[in-house]
């Protein structure tokens, strides 16, 4: 049996949720949006066309270079490795049933970043940013995902491969 804090970053989802991926996804946005970094550096997860999405609103404490005034490379690290997890957990949930609902939650839970590795393509200039995730392969027991992190003039700053261990 999981405790609560598992629970609410597991997304509390309940077997019943496998009906419907709006909840599934609306609640992991929950569980990722109240981490304290998360509030800590405003940034947010939500729910766009039926997947989730990164967002970050340009802000004086995330620069990095400041001559140049851009993103910090962490933070854009940091959005493409809660995107490839948070999208992770969503297949694992997508791919789960109701009768193997206790084994999808411990995966989900033990969700862990692998390895990942993270290319600079543009100076991270902007008033926002969006990160995706796409599933490149899910595994038994790892599973391998790519993302990207654009502007808001939908210039692609960084992208990422990671696999994670469930």
């Amino acid at each position: 049996m999981l405790n609560s804090q598992q629970q609410q970053w597991t997304g509390n989802i309940q077997p019943e949720h496998y009906q419907n991926m709006d909840i599934i996804l609306e609640q992991l946005c929950i569980a990722f949006n109240t981490s304290p970094f998360f509030s800590h550096n405003n940034m947010s997860m939500r729910v766009v066309d039926g997947q989730i999405e990164g967002y970050i609103d340009m802000q004086a404490h995330l620069i990095g270079n400041v001559e140049f005034q851009i993103l910090h490379g962490g933070v854009a690290a940091t959005m493409l490795d809660s995107m490839g997890g948070v999208v992770a957990m969503v297949e694992l949930y997508k791919r789960g049933s109701p009768e193997h609902f206790n084994d999808t939650v411990k995966k989900v839970g033990r969700l862990a970043t692998l390895d990942m590795r993270v290319d600079y393509l543009a100076p991270g200039r902007g008033q926002y940013f969006i990160t995706r995730a796409e599933v490149l392969r899910m595994g038994r027991k790892s599973c391998v995902m790519r993302m990207n992190l654009v502007n808001d003039e939908n210039v692609t700053i960084a992208v990422g491969i990671a696999s994670y261990s469930y």
